[in-house]
């Protein structure tokens, strides 16, 4: 039985790969994203899925937006199995009192008060339904590092991975799930560039170079991994990993031998 799927800020990087990976699986899919419109290489790349897939702008600042990309999602498919908040927001690589008040309160309103609009408004529709899952996208600061010049990410991050515990936990019992999703470091414009677009400061240092070459992946090998156990899991709380301590630890062991270059 294919499942009916939303996955937030779905226009690129890995929101897209996983969107692509549950068309293949047979799922039906709305894509999302800030833009009016996806853009015309996406459409292209999911014309083979066509009739399986809606887009549906939103911005998931705005709570009335995130509540419209559910309610055109169940108008269309009917009922939504699984709900990915995955739309997420950087800041320029500068320390905290450095940064902008426009990014601070964009990388805010988007990583939490957004993943918290958007599991409040899944959540309330999938106990009407009686069931369901939602999973929202971890990140660096997660498990608690603190990397310097990152920690209003990680910030968001950190208060991300309590509230989606927490979500677990009030949801136990209910029929609907949360979880979330693991996926360690990826070449996307997330790294690669600023919130404006320009390369990012990050990128340019070669001790980051050679901590990324080691391990990072590409969206499409972590989304790959992703789909299939997010349609198999039935447990509440669940973390999917893919950068697990093992594989990080045998990926600096072989690096020496090993040809890994993204950046």
């Amino acid at each position: 039985m294919s499942k009916n799927v939303v996955i937030t800020g779905s226009s690129r990087g890995i929101g897209f790969a996983m969107a692509y990976e549950f068309l293949k699986a047979g799922c039906n899919v709305t894509v999302s994203g800030r833009n009016p419109d996806l853009a015309a290489d996406k459409h292209e790349i999911l014309k083979v899925f066509r009739g399986k897939y809606i887009y549906v702008p939103c911005n998931v600042q705005d709570k009335k937006s995130l509540q419209e990309l559910w309610d055109l999602s169940v108008a269309k498919w009917g009922i939504i199995d699984i709900w990915i908040n995955n739309a997420g927001q950087n800041a320029p690589y500068k320390f905290a009192w450095e940064t902008e008040e426009s990014y601070t309160y964009n990388i805010i309103h988007t990583n939490i008060t957004g993943m918290i609009y958007g599991s409040q408004i899944a959540a309330a529709g999938m106990l009407k339904q009686r069931h369901g899952a939602i999973y929202s996208m971890e990140g660096l600061g997660s498990d608690g590092m603190i990397q310097e010049k990152t920690i209003l990410y990680g910030t968001t991050k950190r208060a991300l991975t309590y509230f989606m515990d927490g979500l677990a936990k009030e949801l136990e019992g209910s029929g609907v799930i949360a979880g979330r999703l693991s996926p360690g470091m990826m070449l996307t414009d997330f790294i690669t560039k600023d919130p404006d677009g320009n390369v990012s400061e990050v990128i340019t240092q070669e001790h980051f170079q050679r901590i990324f070459n080691i391990l990072a992946d590409r969206p499409e090998t972590v989304a790959a991994f992703f789909v299939p156990k997010i349609l198999a899991n039935t447990k509440n709380g669940k973390q999917i990993v893919w950068l697990t301590k093992r594989k990080a630890m045998l990926r600096f062991l072989t690096a020496p031998f090993s040809k890994r270059k993204l950046l």
